[in-house]
């Protein structure tokens, strides 16, 4: 069988890349967004890119370009799913997927959907819009189960124990791979400037223009490949970041002190408010600290390296399992 894997860029496409027992072995091609993190997984796999578009652009002002990013998109999705005629499409949204999605089906694909892990309290926009069609629903909180009890109810979290491993004076800062995120940029260089921050440190910005004003011992960086962001983490004593699932989970994965700040709508930082959802729940499990205000990410760092790191990770295998079965099903 065919298998269309299909997210947006960012912590969306690392949950499909946690999935790779399931297809790496099948006929297989990813659909994603044009961002740093695709293109270093274009390098191994085959992918084809789709314009970004999302429904938070028009509550930020922004219709005009959801307009324009929703057409594009139209027209794209509907060229790569004939050409490549799926089987099934497995997708973890979100927006610039949702066309994808909805293209394969109506020419007989199953669709499998993987409500976002960044989702614990409520379905997102996306699910609530791709399931009266899909042919599999999964969730990854109990929350969720709540909400939509025919769901399939698959949580991935797990705390890993055991001694992290060896850190070098290292803090890594990153925005992730969507949005610039002035707000933690300039938060980091103010800390840094001040002496509160001793380590040598990686700042990742995103697609916007470099600050003018850099303290020495500061590496700034627009996009980092993936595969070298994971050697970064390997040394790194200290992670700040934005609240997306993506960079949290690899983080902690790593062994490293991490401290989110989550974007937040009101400031106009991203379409809605789940970055706090998914921050309070990592919180909650003791995982991390979280900066709302700009006040707090020093007093988080200083909490942070008061206390020993703690690791955790996602297990996908009870989720690959169920849906080796699904796939042996439907390919009968």
């Amino acid at each position: 069988m065919k298998l269309c894997l299909a997210a947006s860029g960012g912590g969306h496409i690392r949950q499909l890349l946690d999935l790779q027992p399931l297809w790496e072995s099948e006929d297989y091609f990813f659909v994603t967004e044009d961002t740093a993190l695709g293109r270093s997984l274009a390098r191994d796999h085959p992918v084809r890119f789709v314009s970004h578009y999302a429904l938070g652009q028009a509550r930020l002002g922004r219709t005009a370009a959801m307009l324009k990013g929703a057409a594009a998109n139209l027209v794209q999705s509907l060229r790569i799913v004939r050409q490549e005629r799926p089987d099934v499409v497995i997708t973890t949204g979100a927006g610039a997927v949702y066309w994808t999605a909805m293209s394969a089906r109506a020419l007989g694909a199953k669709v499998v959907l993987i409500d976002s892990f960044a989702r614990f309290d409520a379905p997102s926009k996306f699910a609530r819009g791709l399931k009266p069609f899909a042919t599999e629903t999964i969730v990854q909180s109990a929350a969720l189960k709540q909400h939509w009890p025919e769901a399939k109810l698959f949580d991935p979290l797990k705390i890993i124990d055991g001694t992290p491993p060896p850190k070098k004076p290292l803090f890594f800062a990153t925005v992730g791979a969507t949005l610039g995120f002035p707000r933690l940029v300039d938060t980091v260089l103010e800390l840094k400037a001040s002496g509160r921050l001793p380590e040598r440190v990686i700042l990742q910005i995103g697609d916007v223009g470099p600050p003018r004003d850099v303290p020495e011992g500061v590496e700034v960086r627009q996009a980092i490949p993936f595969d070298e962001v994971q050697a970064i983490l390997r040394d790194a004593a200290f992670v700040v970041c934005h609240g997306g699932t993506g960079s949290l989970i690899t983080a902690l994965r790593a062994g490293c002190r991490t401290v989110a700040m989550p974007r937040r709508f009101s400031l106009g930082e991203h379409y809605d408010d789940h970055q706090e959802e998914i921050t309070a729940a990592f919180a909650a499990r003791g995982l991390v600290e979280v900066a709302l205000e700009t006040d707090d990410l020093g007093a988080c760092i200083e909490r942070a390296r008061a206390r020993a790191p703690v690791m955790a990770t996602t297990d996908p295998q009870a989720l690959i399992d169920y849906l080796r079965t699904r796939l042996s099903d439907w390919s009968r």
